[in-house]
């Protein structure tokens, strides 16, 4: 990778312009290499706006990049993501990898087949608010539970949200979307999910999971993206040898993607990979493909 690597965007939609293509245009150590979309005239909209190039041929982009970052679909991401590799080009992934086993298997070989470095960004495992914090309840251990929810109000009546518009958040719901948020707090925290002990749904799109961890503890997790508006909230507690924990608030969407990537460039420079990679994806959406089977039985 060169002395400043250059960083290409694939997708769009919100979570690209408000998120992606602000903080890659931002961050002092990269060059933003362009933008790729399925809608070439938002992709010339959002690369004019951020002072990059748009392509209308993806492997364009690739040619053009050391690396790439997804705001596209799951399912949309996952072969371009191995595509990408293949290519070369470092993965910086959205979560969750793929909504299939296969799918975020398909990455994760990929990605070692090329021998390129990735990292999922798990919001929560980059914001300074919670990632500090994250790190130091893995280090400090003696956990027997923890208590876990995200209810967003994505699809509550009234709302206004621009990701409210997204197919495949309401084919697949507060699972899939908020799900790898949760996991990724809980499982370098607790250990890897040994069993999915019970999955449950809730109204709408809510579902309720107990888990059990590789330490022994065990977890349980509420989410939803169709909660009502009052009821809109998110976090972790945690309870063990030092008594009851609460995972800190976190915002700043910007500067925890710009994080992300800190830790990719880190990643490929250092040749470590980062515990947050698209095998720590394919391991998420092993657990949640488990949950899901668990709700269909």
């Amino acid at each position: 990778m060169d002395s400043t690597p250059r960083i290409g965007l694939l997708g769009t939609g919100p979570w690209a312009d408000r998120t992606h293509a602000p903080a890659l245009a931002a961050h002092p150590g990269i060059t933003f290499s362009g933008v790729w979309g399925r809608r070439p005239e938002a992709a010339a909209a959002l690369a004019a706006t951020h002072g990059t190039k748009a392509y209308d041929d993806v492997d364009a982009l690739l040619a053009a990049s050391d690396a790439v970052a997804f705001a596209l679909p799951p399912d949309v991401q996952a072969p371009l993501a191995a595509r990408a590799a293949a290519a070369g080009c470092h993965l910086l992934l959205d979560k969750p990898v793929a909504t299939s086993v296969a799918g975020a298997r398909e990455v994760a070989e990929a990605a070692g087949r090329a021998g390129v470095a990735s990292v999922v960004f798990c919001t929560l495992r980059f914001a300074s608010g919670t990632a500090p914090w994250v790190e130091e309840q893995a280090a400090a251990g003696g956990w027997y539970l923890a208590q876990a929810h995200w209810l967003g109000a994505l699809f509550s009546p009234g709302s206004t949200s621009a990701y409210a518009a997204s197919p495949w958040r309401r084919e697949k719901g507060g699972l899939w979307d908020v799900g790898p948020h949760v996991l990724s707090v809980l499982l370098p925290v607790l250990g890897d999910v040994t069993e999915v002990a019970s999955a449950v749904a809730g109204p709408g799109d809510a579902r309720h999971l107990v888990l059990r961890h590789a330490s022994g503890a065990g977890s349980t997790v509420s989410l939803s993206l169709g909660a009502p508006a009052g009821a809109s909230d998110a976090g972790v507690v945690l309870f063990g040898d030092r008594g009851r924990v609460v995972m800190p608030s976190w915002a700043d969407a910007v500067g925890s993607f710009g994080a992300a990537v800190d830790a990719l460039l880190a990643a490929v420079r250092s040749g470590r990979a980062h515990p947050c990679d698209v095998r720590f994806g394919l391991r998420v959406t092993e657990i949640l493909a488990e949950a899901e089977t668990r709700l269909a039985d």
